[in-house]
């Protein structure tokens, strides 16, 4: 096959992935928002959110990885024309999704106290936990959202999940504002005011996609009239197949991002500010991976439905093909600018600062040479991820996604960060060598897996 069958694909991709992208931005903008604006605070501030967030970041992991089980469900019955398939789809991934999120609220809250045993800064977590507190509840209207967008998603409405990730942000920009420097006379909360944006954001979040999807022909007979408690045993277990081991693949990757966050607070609240602005500036990036992973999944559970597998490996390649290239530019981004890219996040001008801002600068353009790196393994292991999940292949990907992340990253990040020079370094070293080995691993399982339906359709 020449390299046109592939590029012909790359205009249809890039139409579908965008929106997935700008809405994914959307969440991360939030993020963004409230580290450049926690960042004038002070480092400690910004130290706090990244351990308060760490505990987020796990919770959400699930509920988000969780909701993914519903896009190849309405996707394939999307391609099959069945709208009772979809809508049950649909209904009962809701369900399990509120039920989901009621419960990861839960225990935020009963393991809240571990971050006094965790050899964090006293200071760091005196101030992460008041902002913990409304953060945690903001869970719940977040994961609904998921259940709402991956809905979207599988129907290739990926336009109205992005406008509420954009309405969202304009309400987080103007709360975090008002309640964390106590302007419009408003209170002066700090940490707590960006906490305060989080929450608001989310719940109009929910609230707005879930009006538009209401107003549009295709998805409104989905949205209205559902019987929440009118549930069958079998689509709840196939949705829990779907879910739960996506569920544990999002986990995985996450948990190794977060044991970062841990690892770098034992070293210090700088390297931890530090290790926090790498983090984020590579999410960024890391969600356009996540969109073309979404398009994957859409595309894949398309040409699944309607059993073309031939058309169903050559679009999923094209897919690969375009989202390596764009992760090459960015890796050539985070090369050439980790020195200006962390001073955004800090205030360069406050004398009083300035030594344990230098110290924070230097330690984060060291990662951001690293994070270049994996731009390429990172971006390749959740697409191939997406394609797979489109294929409804999900348990040996949660076995590689383990065994990539825990047996090989994790021990490298430990080792090299707690027992040589390397301390901060050498954590997103390990985290290289995870996502390195995941890519590979799972695009072996995504070669095999795609031939083998060939095949089988062949004889």
């Amino acid at each position: 096959m020449n390299l046109s069958a592939y590029t012909k694909e790359f205009k249809y991709n890039l139409s579908l992935a965008t929106p997935v992208i700008l809405g994914m931005l959307g969440h991360t903008l939030v993020a963004l928002v409230d580290n450049i604006m926690v960042g004038q605070l002070g480092t400690a501030e910004l130290a706090a959110v990244s351990l308060g967030n760490s505990f987020m970041f796990i919770a959400m992991s699930i509920g988000i990885g969780f909701s993914t089980a519903i896009t190849p469900l309405v996707a394939e019955a999307d391609g099959e024309q069945n709208f009772d398939s979809g809508k049950s789809a649909f209904k009962h991934g809701l369900f399990l999704c509120t039920v989901l999120g009621i419960l990861l609220v839960f225990i935020v809250f009963v393991a809240k106290p571990l971050m006094y045993h965790m050899s964090q800064p006293p200071e760091v977590v005196d101030l992460a936990m008041p902002y913990l507190n409304l953060v945690t509840i903001s869970l719940l209207p977040l994961i609904i959202f998921q259940a709402f967008k991956q809905f979207s998603d599988g129907l290739s409405m990926t336009r109205y999940p992005m406008y509420a990730t954009i309405a969202a942000n304009v309400v987080n920009v103007v709360l975090n504002y008002m309640f964390i420097f106590g302007k419009f006379g408003a209170p002066e909360l700090g940490l707590v005011g960006a906490a305060i944006g989080t929450l608001a954001s989310r719940v109009i979040m929910v609230a707005y996609l879930w009006y538009m999807l209401s107003q549009h022909h295709k998805s409104r007979p989905f949205v209205l009239h559902i019987k929440f408690f009118d549930l069958t045993k079998s689509m709840l277990k196939k949705l829990m197949n779907l879910g739960f081991p996506s569920a544990m693949q999002m986990f995985f990757e996450v948990a190794i991002f977060t044991s970062a966050i841990w690892l770098s607070g034992i070293l210090g609240k700088n390297p931890q500010a530090a290790n926090q602005i790498a983090l984020n500036l590579s999410s960024m990036t890391f969600m356009v991976a996540m969109g073309f992973s979404v398009a994957a999944m859409i595309r894949v559970g398309n040409q699944k439905g309607l059993k073309r597998f031939i058309e169903l490996r050559r679009i999923a390649f094209s897919i690969f093909l375009l989202s390596t290239i764009l992760a090459v530019v960015f890796a050539i981004f985070f090369l050439l600018f980790n020195q200006m890219l962390p001073k955004l996040y800090l205030d360069y001008d406050n004398a009083l600062e300035f030594q344990d801002n230098f110290e924070v600068v230097s330690i984060a353009a060291k990662l951001l040479l690293i994070a270049a790196v994996f731009q390429i393994s990172d971006t390749l292991q959740v697409v191939v991820l997406g394609a797979l999940r489109g294929m409804q292949d999900v348990k040996i990907p949660t076995i590689i996604t383990f065994i990539a992340y825990w047996l090989i990253g994790f021990p490298i990040s430990y080792y090299l960060s707690m027992h040589t020079n390397y301390t901060s370094a050498g954590i997103w070293i390990g985290l290289l060598a995870g996502l390195t080995a995941s890519a590979v691993l799972l695009f072996i399982r995504f070669n095999y897996l795609s031939k083998k339906l060939i095949g089988q359709t062949n004889n």
